[in-house]
C-alpha cells in the first residue's frame, strides 16, 4: 500500500510539474520578457525600417515598436533578416516577430499570429519616366521586378497580364528600383508606403514614376501562431491610437493609418 501511494504522489508531482513546465512553454510573452528583450525581424525598407542620412536607425515600424517595447517591459532587438525565410527565423525563436510592413493574407494568418491592421498599404507598378504604360497588358513580355516572397510577388502572379512577363525575383524592393533606374527591368510591382519615399523630385529616383494601383492592402505585426503577444500589441496598437502618438508618427512618415 505504502509503494502504491508513493508512486500515486510521485506521479501526481510529475503531472503537476510537467503542467507547470508546459504552462511556461505556451506563454510566448513569458518567454521574452524572461529574456528581457523582444527581437524584431526586418529588412531595410524606407519607410518602416532603415538607417537615415546621419547613420540613424529609424522608420515607422522601427519607431513604433520601441514604443511599443517600452509598454511591454522588454528591450528591442532589431535583426535584419532575408525575408523570404522570414517564418522559418520566427518559428525556430531566431526573432520573435516580424515587424517590416507585412501584409496581411489569409495564408499567412493560418501560419501566424498577427496584429489587428495599423497602416495601410497598396501594390503598386513602376516604370522609368518617359516610357510607353497602357496598363499591365503593355507589360506582356516585358522583364518585372519585386521582392521575392513579397505582396509584390503575389500581385504579379495574379495578374493575367504580369503573369505573361519575365518575373525576376530580388531580395529587397530597393534592389528593384536599383534595376529600374539600370534599365535592365523594364518595371517594378512595390509597395506604395516604399515607392511614395523614395522616388520623386528630390530622391535618388527622380527618373522613376508610379503608373498603376493594383492592389489595396493592410500591414500587421506577425507573432508564432498561438503567441499570446499578439493580444498584448494590440492593447497597445489601441492606447497609440488613442493617444495620438500613431497619428503622429504617420505624419511624421507620410503614411495612412489603417481603420
Amino acid at each position: 500500500m505504502k509503494k502504491l501511494l508513493l508512486l500515486l504522489l510521485t506521479l501526481t508531482m510529475v503531472l503537476a510539474l510537467a503542467a507547470c513546465g508546459m504552462s511556461k512553454g505556451d506563454s510566448d510573452l513569458s518567454y521574452v520578457k524572461k529574456n528581457g528583450k523582444m527581437i524584431i525581424g526586418y529588412t531595410v525598407y524606407e519607410p518602416m525600417n532603415y538607417t537615415d542620412e546621419n547613420g540613424n536607425f529609424t522608420g515607422f515600424d522601427t519607431e513604433l515598436a520601441i514604443v511599443v517595447c517600452e509598454k511591454l517591459g522588454v528591450e528591442p532587438q532589431f535583426v535584419e533578416i532575408d525575408w523570404n525565410t522570414k517564418e522559418v527565423e520566427l518559428n525556430a525563436k531566431s526573432i520573435d516577430c516580424i515587424w517590416n510592413g507585412l501584409t496581411i493574407n489569409e495564408e499567412r494568418k493560418a501560419t501566424m499570429e498577427i496584429t489587428e491592421p495599423y497602416v495601410k498599404n497598396a501594390q503598386v507598378v513602376l516604370i522609368k519616366k518617359g516610357t510607353s504604360y497602357d496598363g499591365t497588358a503593355s507589360l506582356i513580355g516585358k522583364t518585372v521586378v519585386a521582392e521575392q516572397g513579397s505582396a509584390g510577388e503575389d500581385t504579379i502572379r495574379a495578374d493575367d497580364n504580369l503573369n505573361q512577363a519575365t518575373f525576376v525575383p530580388k531580395s529587397l524592393q530597393t534592389e528593384c528600383l536599383m534595376e529600374l533606374k539600370a534599365g535592365t527591368a523594364d518595371a517594378a510591382v512595390l509597395d506604395l508606403t516604399l515607392a511614395n519615399t523614395m522616388t520623386g523630385e528630390g530622391t535618388s529616383y527622380e527618373d522613376i514614376e508610379i503608373v498603376d494601383y493594383l492592389a489595396e492592402e493592410d500591414y500587421g505585426v506577425a507573432f508564432r501562431k498561438g503567441s499570446d503577444i499578439c493580444a498584448e500589441v494590440n492593447k497597445i496598437f489601441d492606447q497609440l491610437r488613442a493617444d495620438g502618438t500613431m497619428a503622429a508618427l504617420a505624419d511624421k512618415y507620410g503614411l495612412d493609418l489603417a481603420e
